[in-house]
């Protein structure tokens, strides 16, 4: 049985499993916008997981996610543009990036 949800219905699944906390408001937007567009694309359902969800997805700075992974800037030291765009290019290689939050921080697909 499927049923069709909102924004607000993701959002408040969130709350209901414990894990209102795990993405900033913006970052379950981005999440849900990324998922309806991926079953629109497909034609293909996906089931409500707020648990699914937490475990593969995460909300970093972009700083923390430089200093994460392997991440190559032509700069010595680089300004927080010149990370923001290796940050950006490089998770677009290696994974899924459902956008960027108004308050810097990047939502992508952990790997």
């Amino acid at each position: 049985m499927i049923q069709t949800i909102n924004l607000y219905d993701f959002r408040d699944a969130f709350k209901r499993y414990g894990r209102g906390d795990q993405f900033s408001y913006e970052g379950l937007e981005l999440i849900f916008d990324y998922v309806e567009e991926y079953e629109d694309s497909t034609g293909e359902q996906v089931e409500l997981d707020p648990i699914a969800i937490c475990c593969e997805w995460i909300e970093q700075d972009f700083n923390d996610v430089f200093n994460t992974y392997p991440i190559e800037c032509e700069s010595e030291h680089p300004t927080d543009d010149e990370i923001k765009h290796a940050v950006l290019e490089y998770l677009h290689d290696e994974t899924q990036v459902a956008g960027v939050t108004d308050l810097g921080s990047v939502v992508y697909v952990q790997f």
